[in-house]
């Protein structure tokens, strides 16, 4: 009785249960990896994750996904790939005396690790363990686990964890977070790991415009003297400098859209995955343990500058491109009226020239009645001379003089008529 489903609705209403958190309990160790890809790396890193799931004799669809979980019996993987980076998150339970004396990549086999697409941007190991008299004193978890550095933490999910890091890469290229439970349930407990590595990924995303940025500053810097230069040049330029000035700006105006072209993604991807940190940071919940900072105060006081200054060398970019094409425009204009100016006087020259061509062309078909008139009168003196020679009694000189207008008139009216039928014919 009702209309059929939109093509789309399944797929639109599913989205919103994407990429759902998984169900953790303590005591667990999880090992995080987040690689840089190319997005048509999509189906080959697809079918490495197939293979090892096919390894522990589970079954994948063969159905390319962008994400995909499974227990694999020594442990349990969960796959997602995003736009620029793929995500692989590996957990093994425990119990373990040591959190981090081992990692859970350790259980994964190692050709498969040797596999992976990708260049590692962010690579973490991680325990979730049930609260104990060990982990209440932070300063001798730092000097245990941490290696005695500051430690990042907080009382997350309104005080149902304390989430320990300290954000550094250590030797063997991984980074570290504790998790202490105090009374969280299993999908609490997932997606507050989820959230921390996506805290750690995202911040590392959006660092990538950094050094862009900081390239960038000199050649904007540069830029702006040199559009300065033209300007100022501008002002007191003729009109044979003008051409030139134009050529400069257009080089300098091509040279900016072409990298703005190619960092205008960046910038935008950057100002994007800060807002997902700063998202992710408030869904902690985070209760502020005496002496620590916490995630969001880490997070301002190191990332929201490098944000800063990639906003800031963004906005003098595109302040540079309007600036460039206001005077683009302008000298461009500037050329316009003096070809103008140019060809009014190219106009008013050919019309002089035309004007002083008529009055030769009226002075030569002046010359031209009357060298007709004066060989057609001699032909009919010859003519009368010729008639007299037969007898007839006639004054040839009469005749000659007598001819000479009517000549002269039938002469001028065929040139006219001659001149007319060009001009028409021109039209």
């Amino acid at each position: 009785m009702l209309p059929p489903d939109h093509p789309l609705r399944s797929d639109l209403n599913d989205e919103v249960h994407a990429r759902p958190s998984d169900s953790l309990r303590p005591p667990l160790r999880v090992s995080y990896l987040a690689l840089l890809s190319e997005s048509g790396a999509r189906h080959e890193e697809w079918e490495h994750v197939r293979q090892l799931v096919h390894r522990f004799g589970r079954h994948a669809p063969d159905r390319i996904a962008n994400h995909f979980s499974a227990n694999l019996g020594e442990f349990s993987i969960r796959w997602e790939r995003h736009a620029e980076f793929a995500r692989y998150t590996f957990t093994v339970p425990g119990p373990f005396a040591d959190p981090f004396s081992d990692a859970a990549l350790s259980s994964v086999p190692e050709d498969w690790l040797t596999g992976l697409k990708g260049r590692i941007m962010v690579a973490s190991n991680g325990a979730f363990v049930g609260q104990s008299a060990e982990f209440e004193d932070f300063e001798e978890v730092a000097a245990k686990w941490f290696d005695n550095n500051v430690l990042v933490g907080s009382q997350v999910g309104d005080s149902a964890a304390i989430a320990l890091t300290d954000f550094r890469v250590r030797a063997d290229g991984f980074s570290r977070f504790l998790l202490i439970d105090r009374h969280m349930t299993a999908r609490q407990a997932g997606r507050t790991v989820q959230r921390i590595v996506e805290i750690d990924t995202y911040r590392m995303m959006s660092l990538l415009a950094l050094p862009v940025a900081q390239g960038l500053a000199p050649l904007i810097t540069r830029y702006e003297r040199e559009l300065s230069e033209v300007t100022t040049v501008l002002e007191s330029a003729s009109e044979e400098d003008e051409a030139r000035l134009l050529e400069r700006l257009t080089r300098l105006e091509a040279q900016i859209e072409s990298g703005g072209a190619e960092n205008h993604y960046r910038f935008g991807a950057a100002a994007a995955y800060y807002e997902l940190v700063q998202r992710r940071i408030a869904e902690l919940r985070e209760v502020r343990i005496p002496g620590l900072q916490t995630f969001g105060d880490f997070t301002e006081r190191r990332l929201a500058p490098a944000m800063n200054t990639c906003r800031a060398v963004a906005g003098r970019q595109e302040s540079l491109s309007q600036r460039l094409a206001r005077a683009n425009q302008l000298l461009a204009t500037r050329v316009d009226l003096t070809r103008e100016r140019q060809n009014q006087a190219l106009l008013e020259s050919m019309n002089r020239r035309a004007k002083a061509q008529f009055k030769l062309q009226e002075t030569v078909e002046g010359l031209s009645i009357a060298a007709i008139t004066y060989y057609v009168v001699g032909l009919i003196g010859y003519i009368a001379k010729g008639i007299k020679a037969l007898g007839w009694d006639v004054n040839y000189e009469l005749v000659m003089a007598l001819s000479i207008p009517i000549v002269a008139g039938l002469a001028a009216f065929g040139i006219r008529h001659i001149r007319q039928t060009v001009t028409h014919t021109d039209k």
